[in-house]
């Protein structure tokens, strides 16, 4: 093996790594070697004191007196955390519901703010469950067509193709900022851009981006955009995530789900319903006070690192994997399914394998590699540039290797389980 890419060249990576530190505000298991935190990320320390506290004291202690003394501004305050991380205003962003359900609301707002246009443009990079909801608007809203422009190669879209489908009859375009399967990243700004000539409004998933690249919301002008909070924002497992409204639109839109947290006067109980002021308006029910405890002690620690040594780290270690790929695992039968540009590449590398699902499996197994595995070739290899070593990355790939040399995998079956 070339000397940069042996154990000693990862353990001096490391040991130059600015961020290195952060490791230790993680739960991190020495015998585990982690790289699926763009699908979960690691569990701060400081959350399980949170939680104890929202729990012990504000629950325990304070019972129904902790909604005026925090619960009740959680939402825009940890939302407020969130914008610097997105690039937008603290009064832009808000923490509620689930993505799909922040996805569905600004969906039928957009399209109530542009009648008379009668379609929407997709790709097929874009998380199913995007669609599934995207089509269940469609069901409710009326007569709207659903475009999907297709890769042709399942990594990444061609501007060329969104301009040929974004045109005068528009309403909105949607997409994922990075594609969950290979990681290619859009040009925010350059689709935003093409959809406002056309007169549509853009509605950008951040999910697989917030907290490990640069996005500048503002700068940009987008529209409208949700994303997920327990990637690489480490927030825990179904955590409540986010929906961003620009601030000229927040008072042209409406809340499709209208509801108490988002009604002006709450506490007067009103049958009337009259929206909150900004952003605020886009909240519907009560929000899950625990689940949002834990979201902030990640948030702090993605400000404290900033976003652009978090940027420069990630691109750094998926580069190194990559070469890690091309010296030991292309010669094995390995594809890289993701982009080679880093300008277009976010931080999880997807390698592709005929034997991917099997390979997955005795590397969870037998090797105590936890990537994961996407339908229907790719292991995903997760960079989370907080708490994620050059060493992991080193051992990982070697570990890797020996599944395929070693024929490990040939005794898993091919039948993929229900989560993967």
């Amino acid at each position: 093996m070339p000397g940069s890419l042996d154990a000693d060249f990862a353990r001096e990576l490391d040991a130059r790594d600015p961020l290195a530190r952060f490791r230790d505000e993680f739960i991190v298991d020495p015998d585990t070697l982690y790289l699926d935190g763009n699908s979960l990320g690691r569990l701060p320390r400081r959350s399980i004191e949170r939680i104890r506290q929202a729990v012990e004291h504000e629950w325990g202690r304070q019972l129904i007196r902790a909604w005026g003394d925090g619960w009740f501004d959680a939402p825009r305050r940890i939302g407020a955390k969130i914008a610097a991380l997105v690039g937008a205003g603290d009064d832009e962003v808000i923490v509620a519901d689930s993505t799909s359900v922040n996805l569905f609301k600004l969906i039928v707002a957009a399209l109530r703010a542009r009648p008379g246009r009668s379609k929407i443009v997709t790709d097929d990079l874009n998380f199913p469950s995007d669609i599934y909801v995207l089509r269940g608007a469609l069901e409710l809203a009326g007569d709207y067509g659903l475009e999907i422009v297709r890769s042709p190669d399942g990594i990444g879209i061609p501007g060329e193709a969104l301009a040929d489908a974004i045109d005068d009859r528009t309403a909105l375009v949607t997409l994922s900022h990075t594609a969950f399967k290979s990681g290619y990243v859009h040009d925010l700004a350059g689709i935003t851009a093409l959809a406002h000539r056309a007169g549509a409004l853009v509605l950008w998933d951040l999910s697989h981006s917030v907290g490990a690249m640069p996005i500048a919301l503002g700068e940009a002008d987008v529209d409208l955009a949700v994303g997920c909070t327990y990637k690489y924002a480490n927030g825990g497992p179904g955590a409540p995530a986010f929906l961003y409204v620009r601030r000229d639109l927040q008072g042209a839109l409406t809340n499709p789900i209208p509801g108490w947290f988002g009604q002006r006067a709450a506490f007067d109980f009103g049958l009337d319903y009259e929206p909150r002021h900004g952003i605020a308006r886009f909240l519907t029910g009560t929000p899950p006070v625990l689940s949002l405890a834990a979201i902030e002690p990640g948030i702090d620690l993605l400000l404290e690192a900033g976003i652009a040594p978090l940027r420069e780290k990630s691109v750094r270690q998926t580069e190194y994997l990559i070469a890690l790929w091309e010296a030991l695992l292309q010669p094995l039968g390995f594809t890289l399914n993701s982009p080679r540009d880093t300008g277009r590449r976010g931080s999880h590398v997807s390698l592709g394998h005929p034997d991917g699902w099997r390979i997955d499996q005795a590397l969870i197994a037998e090797m105590r590699v936890l990537p994961d595995f996407r339908h229907p070739d790719n292991i995903r290899f997760g960079v989370a540039p907080l708490y994620t070593s050059f060493a992991d990355i080193r051992e990982a790939v070697v570990r890797l290797a020996r599944v395929v040399t070693e024929r490990r995998f040939e005794k898993y079956p091919r039948e993929r389980s229900e989560v993967t």
